[in-house]
């Protein structure tokens, strides 16, 4: 009898000594209640207790992600959006996080939610969806110092999906083609017009380059003809009245070719008439009969 109760004394004993000892693991904290009320904090590691009275309450400290739900916000231009949300926290104070709320979680979302109608309600639909950074960055500002009563510090917001009703995204789509079908037309139009310039450009050169070449070409030619007029005038110059002579007895030669019989004569040359082969023809000196018989005869 008495080493049964021994045995069980020893058995309580230990039973005691265990509940004595707690173990707080890595980025976690204690908090110790008395009698159902806080007393202190205890860090990770190996911790002491009083069985029976007191008891600890384990806190992660670890950063946590928390994905909010979607749910509907309405824009500035009254335009109906489904927002999808994303943050990323970790209890700053374990004491209010554990104390002071009774689901600082849902309180945080709940104060994430309000700001987030606010921000984009002051917004129209294309500035929300075309300014998420900003919106993130506004959100962050303005919840960032207002979780700190719940125990949490938020490390980051993030939005990630911010989708217009499906009305509103038919008609978002029907105005992006027709959009794209106009700039299309636009760059073909540019482009037509733009080929058109080149051509003008080119058959204008074209004819520029031909004028300058016919210009050239005419230059040229009156060069030529100034220069065969300067050599015959120096020639001339150079020239005696023998060549002058020489010059109008062969064009009076070439007159017998002519049907014509007026034969126009210097003075000075008349005496050179028998020369000139029309000359000789109209005297009938080319006839050797006729040369005779023109004899003068002997009285």
């Amino acid at each position: 009898m008495n080493l049964l109760f021994t045995i069980v004394v020893v058995v309580v004993i230990l039973i005691l000594l265990a509940g004595t000892i707690t173990i707080i693991p890595q980025n976690y904290q204690g908090l110790v209640e008395t009698f159902g009320k806080y007393t202190r904090s205890v860090a990770a590691g190996l911790n002491f207790k009083i069985p029976l009275v007191q008891r600890v309450q384990k806190v992660s400290l670890a950063l946590q992600p928390l994905a909010l739900q979607r749910y509907s916000v309405i824009t500035k231009d009254n335009a109906d959006v489904q927002v999808s949300v994303t943050l990323n926290y970790q209890v700053a104070d374990a004491q209010k996080y554990f104390y002071n709320n009774t689901n600082s979680e849902e309180s945080m979302s709940q104060l994430v939610r309000g700001h987030l109608r606010d921000i984009i309600g002051r917004m129209s639909l294309d500035q929300a969806l075309g300014q998420t950074a900003q919106i993130n960055k506004e959100l962050f500002d303005a919840v960032d110092g207002l979780t700190g009563v719940f125990g949490i510090k938020i490390i980051r917001v993030n939005i990630d999906e911010l989708d217009p009703s499906k009305e509103i995204q038919e008609a978002m789509d029907q105005q992006l083609t027709a959009d794209r079908k106009k700039r299309a037309q636009i760059a073909q139009a540019e482009g037509e017009a733009k080929n058109i310039e080149l051509t003008n450009n080119a058959q204008n050169q074209a004819l520029i380059n031909t004028a300058k070449a016919q210009a050239t070409a005419k230059k040229t030619a009156a060069d030529a003809e100034a220069y065969r007029i300067q050599k015959v005038q120096a020639a001339l110059a150079d020239a005696d009245n023998n060549y002058f002579k020489n010059q109008s007895l062969q064009t009076f030669a070439h007159l017998a070719d002519g049907n014509d019989n007026l034969v126009v004569m210097d003075r000075n040359e008349i005496d050179q008439l028998g020369d000139v082969p029309v000359a000789k023809k109209l005297l009938g000196l080319d006839d050797p009969a006729s040369a005779v018989s023109k004899k003068p005869t002997d009285n």
